[in-house]
């Protein structure tokens, strides 16, 4: 966390607003392009051979390609992952929502890469009979084609029920069911198919989902905010901007504002009452209690 407090006064400035928003227009975008020339998008998906032999457009192109048929399911299936997005994105903050996102896309791309690496190794004899270019764009080509965004997709419901494990949705817009169960359920078919994958599906899922695990294992302490709480902290920084001259933000623990530099404060919801914490004391003080 404390690494992550560092970049985001470093970096914070250049986070996207709206990536969820961003990444569904790039679906769009693809949906355009397979009405007009659906033969078009294969020039477009990650395929790490390609990207060797000049064709770096993929490196961000895949991004584009529909993650299936387009349906009204589909369509509110990608409604439903931008709402979450959105609202990962108002608790964590614009720059860590950023970090996870772009680097679930980052691990794909990687993941196609090491997928490369053990097609060399592990087809040695095939490569040299047919040849690099048969071979990985003929023989096994598909298994590049598997690389998506679907566990992207996957990995932003699954830290939303992570984060928001009491949350109640309506299955099949009747049955109100915690979304903690549905993340569970998810987990546990991933993890089924990750175990009777082939080692090119489990590099697949390891590598598109390796920013959830990574994510929450350097954030485990990470407090989980309400609606109210994420409301309060947005009223907090719409007074900031306003620029009055007074501090907005009081560290309960060493006194210091805003005003004493580039700090970051929250709000603690283990604390009974409105204690706010510099980053420094966020994860360190002492929770205290309504006697």
């Amino acid at each position: 966390m404390r690494f992550l407090d560092k970049m985001e006064r470093k970096f914070g400035k250049y986070a996207i607003q709206n990536l969820s928003l961003m990444l569904v227009t790039c679906y769009g975008f693809g949906y355009a392009i397979l009405f007009v020339n659906a033969d078009f998008l294969q020039y477009l998906t990650l395929n790490p051979y390609l990207i060797l032999r000049g064709q770096v457009w993929r490196l961000v192109s895949w991004i584009i390609v529909p993650p299936g048929s387009l349906s009204i399911f589909l369509v509110l299936t990608l409604y439903f992952y931008y709402r979450l997005g959105t609202t990962l994105e108002r608790t964590w903050g614009v720059f860590r929502y950023n970090v996870y996102l772009l680097s679930g896309i980052l691990f794909t791309v990687l993941g196609s890469f090491v997928l490369l690496g053990y097609c060399y190794i592990a087809y040695s004899s095939e490569i040299a009979l047919l040849g690099a270019d048969v071979f990985f764009t003929k023989t096994v080509g598909y298994f590049f084609g598997s690389f998506s965004t679907y566990y992207v997709n996957l990995s932003i419901f699954l830290a939303f029920a992570l984060t928001y494990p009491d949350m109640q949705v309506l299955l099949l817009f009747m049955i109100p069911v915690r979304i903690k169960w549905l993340g569970l359920l998810d987990a546990i078919m991933t993890l089924i198919l990750f175990y009777y994958s082939g080692i090119a599906g489990r590099i697949i899922i390891g590598a598109s989902l390796m920013n959830l695990v990574i994510f929450f294992l350097a954030t485990r302490n990470m407090m989980q905010m309400s609606p109210r709480q994420i409301r309060r902290r947005q009223v907090f920084r719409h007074e900031v901007k306003k620029g009055t001259g007074t501090t907005r933000h009081k560290c309960a623990i060493c006194g210091r504002t805003e005003l004493d530099g580039n700090l970051e404060f929250r709000f603690c919801s283990k604390c009974e009452g409105n204690y706010e914490y510099c980053s420094d004391h966020l994860y360190t003080h002492e929770h205290r209690k309504r006697h």
